[in-house]
């Protein structure tokens, strides 16, 4: 197994400084927006750009929330691994939002597919948008497009894209991993 490194610690603040300034530009003050991290990793996305648009930006309120999909995925019975559930914050209403969905990676399309679904149980947003870090573009099952992306990456299915966050793995890195 070998890693390459895609993204250093540096060119991943600039991404994220990039896609909090297209947030800005579209949703202005956030008034009618919140931004919803798909658990587990989408997360750390969604609490690093809500940093970024309070602190360098001045957003005065930003409603975030974290959504686990676990139970809402079309895979969770096929596998021998036993899932386990992370928690869901969304204190705040959906209905008639602009909701942001992000995640660190989007692979295949299901767990967007998933989080849509999900999401349906805090109400009816007026729109979905989705933010990722990493678009692996040519690995899509489901007809499924971010509307705001950090990085394209072209990698075939036996390579894995590896997101490392300084709260929880001790480092900002993105790797590329050949299994």
């Amino acid at each position: 197994m070998s890693e390459k490194v895609l993204l250093s610690s540096k060119e991943i603040n600039i991404i994220l400084h990039r896609l909090a300034c297209q947030l800005l530009e579209t949703h202005l003050n956030f008034e009618n927006t919140v931004l919803i991290g798909i658990q587990p990793r989408g997360k750390f996305l969604a609490q690093r750009l809500t940093k970024i648009l309070q602190e360098e930006y001045n957003v005065k309120h930003i409603d975030v929330g974290f959504l686990d999909i676990t139970f809402y995925r079309d895979d969770f019975r096929r596998g021998d691994k036993t899932l386990e559930a992370t928690k869901t914050k969304i204190d705040f209403l959906v209905e008639d939002k602009n909701v942001v969905l992000i995640d660190d990676v989007l692979y295949t399309g299901r767990s967007i597919n998933a989080a849509l679904t999900a999401l349906q149980s805090f109400g009816r947003p007026k729109d979905v948008e989705l933010l990722c870090l990493i678009d692996r573009r040519f690995s899509r099952h489901l007809p499924i497009q971010p509307n705001y992306r950090g990085r394209q990456v072209d990698a075939i299915n036996d390579e894995k894209v590896k997101v490392m966050w300084e709260e929880n793995d001790g480092e900002d890195i993105i790797y590329l991993v050949n299994r």
